[in-house]
């Protein structure tokens, strides 16, 4: 008999070593995908307000859109919105290398990975905007253009001379002693 603790554990029959455990099916994705996520709709709708509101402003189809768009969004988000929109300012901003668009200041960790998440929404702590993380898209291939033949570059026309110049330096050359 073995004298190690646990030893007899590993030796009982349907036990088998740590080697020979069967494989456990995929874990399941634990942040949930940012597409069925409830805080995707609520910024579409923001997204497509702030749009509707600060590029075609006074159009009547517009206005019919933006009052259906305002019913869909809780009014503390909406309210917030409004008072962004009536300084002028955009109410949503979309984050970039984690840094927010509207202010260029750098987004905490913590708040781009509960966007990541989907989780709550966001506000910037600096410009007090709304931040939207839009989904990762892949990088496009970079398709080199063709080489430009190699021809030299012409070389740009000496400039004249100014008439003042010329006349004090053949002045100082006739009387050098002045």
């Amino acid at each position: 008999m073995n004298t190690r603790i646990g030893a007899e554990r590993l030796e009982e029959p349907g036990v088998g070593s740590f080697f020979s455990l069967p494989v456990a099916a995929p874990l399941p994705r634990i942040i949930p995908p940012f597409d069925k996520s409830p805080m995707k709709e609520l910024f579409r709708n923001l997204l497509k307000l702030q749009e509707l509101q600060f590029d075609s402003p006074g159009d009547s189809t517009a206005e019919a859109a933006i009052s259906q768009l305002r019913k869909k969004i809780p009014v503390p988000i909406l309210e917030h919105y409004d008072r962004l929109a009536v300084r002028g300012k955009k109410g949503v901003a979309i984050v970039r290398n984690q840094v927010c668009t509207g202010c260029h200041m750098r987004i905490p960790i913590g708040a781009i990975n509960t966007l990541m998440h989907g989780e709550d929404i966001q506000m910037c702590e600096t410009c007090g905007r709304y931040l939207y993380l839009p989904p990762e898209t892949p990088p496009q291939p970079v398709v080199e253009a063709a080489p430009a033949p190699a021809t030299p570059a012409p070389k740009p026309a000496a400039k004249p001379v100014k008439a003042k110049r010329k006349k004090a330096k053949a002045a100082s050359q006739k009387n050098p002693t002045e």
